[in-house]
């Protein structure tokens, strides 16, 4: 197969880009899984897809296998992340020659979480820091990877304050990142005020939102723990009367979303980004209600 078109190419096209993320599963089982819901998906067409990358050797290892499924059976643009925990420069340099040798040509680029257990983030012997650094060993590596980068419109937890995160946000795009894809939040005037922080620091490479639809008051309160995102207090209400209800709470959750999606794309964001955690329905559903 041919490279992968990079993804900024795709920015420059000014229509709204619609992409989803897959992470990978721990066993065969799970990947076959994953395979019948990614098929599922190739209806909506989506422009590209990421998968992400784990703290643990064998999650790494799917993450290449889930990554090639997607690319090479399934025909979707394929945009693997990679984060700086526990390797070395040597092996990320490894790293980045074999995703570029496979063809792929974008790459989410993160320091990534701490593992499982520790209590902060540890640079391994000669490893990198922070994903500024990330970005830098890739574009020299590799001019010609298309890199995108994490922000934060509720600021990321480690940060202590915004405009120091804002700084971290501003290096790695400097360092030659695309574009920037956004954790997932539930007030879209919290994405609209990044967006206007950003554009005021220099930052004017396209900023794509993070969608996540919600399955559950429990899982997604567990989820904004861990990223900091706020929950409004009109969807935890909507929430907590579905009871124990699942479906009506995903239908809840869905509802939310594309209201949050029709007003980004009414008010100009270049795409959504959709964490749809290995699960087809909602994505569909999604798509078939901006369709209507």
């Amino acid at each position: 197969m041919s490279p992968d078109r990079p993804i900024a190419e795709l920015f420059g096209e000014s229509r709204p880009l619609r992409s989803l993320e897959f992470f990978p599963p721990k066993d065969d089982a799970g990947v076959e899984a994953l395979r019948l819901t990614a098929a599922a998906l190739r209806s909506i067409a989506p422009d590209f897809v990421s998968v992400t990358y784990g703290a643990g050797g064998s999650t790494r290892e799917r993450t290449a296998q889930v990554s090639a499924l997607l690319r090479n059976e399934l025909g979707f643009t394929v945009m693997p992340h990679l984060t700086c925990v526990g390797h070395s420069r040597a092996e990320l340099n490894e790293l980045a020659d074999r995703i570029h040798a496979n063809g792929f040509r974008n790459i989410m680029t993160l320091r990534g979480d701490p593992p499982k257990g520790a209590g902060s983030f540890q640079a391994t012997a000669d490893g990198l820091t922070h994903a500024n650094e990330l970005v830098t060993l890739l574009k020299a590596r590799h001019p010609d990877f298309c890199l995108g980068v994490a922000g934060y419109p509720e600021k990321h937890p480690e940060a202590p304050g915004p405009e120091a995160d804002l700084a971290n946000l501003k290096r790695k795009v400097d360092a030659g990142a695309a574009f920037v894809t956004t954790q997932l939040f539930f007030d879209n005037e919290a994405f609209y005020a990044f967006v206007r922080r950003c554009r005021a620091a220099g930052i004017t490479v396209p900023i794509v939102p993070g969608i996540m639809p919600v399955l559950s008051l429990k899982q997604i309160q567990r989820f904004t723990t861990m990223c900091g995102a706020s929950l409004p207090e009109k969807l935890v209400r909507r929430l907590e009367a579905a009871g124990d209800q699942p479906e009506v709470a995903e239908a809840i959750g869905i509802d939310w979303a594309l209201a949050q999606i029709r007003d980004l794309l009414a008010r100009g964001a270049p795409g959504y980004h959709l964490y749809i955690l290995n699960r087809a329905k909602s994505a569909l559903a999604l798509a078939a209600g901006l369709a209507a």
